[in-house]
């Protein structure tokens, strides 16, 4: 089994970006209830972890902005790890995100194993 990154981006100027309280109890339970099925088939290696909409970005000239995107209005909403056999099996996992209709989208990247 290889290691990938789920990473879960979304759209902070999507009308869904600052969802209301219902809105947030609404989609929370489908979330957590997604890791949990993850965990529990044994796949899921870290934990979720979601970060605030700022941040800072360092340019090659040592230059700082703010924000975790100079251009872009995408924000990184979670990060974690799983186990899965090959791409197409950590895609089927990461296509099971309910924040995607949310207009979230989850990219997936195989972690490169270390050089012995």
């Amino acid at each position: 089994m290889s290691e990938f990154l789920l990473a879960i981006h979304r759209d902070i100027t999507h009308p869904d970006a600052n969802p209301s309280p219902e809105q947030m109890k609404s989609a929370i339970k489908p979330y957590q209830d997604w890791i949990a099925s993850i965990a529990a088939q044994d796949k899921l290696i870290g934990t979720p972890k979601r970060w605030d909409v700022d941040g800072r970005v360092i340019k090659a000239d040592n230059a700082v902005t703010n924000g975790p995107y100079a251009e872009v209005k995408e924000s990184i909403g979670g990060l974690f790890l799983i186990k899965a056999n090959d791409y197409d099996e950590a895609v089927e996992v990461a296509k099971g995100c309910p924040i995607i209709q949310y207009g979230a989208v989850v990219e997936v990247r195989m972690a490169i194993p270390p050089v012995q």
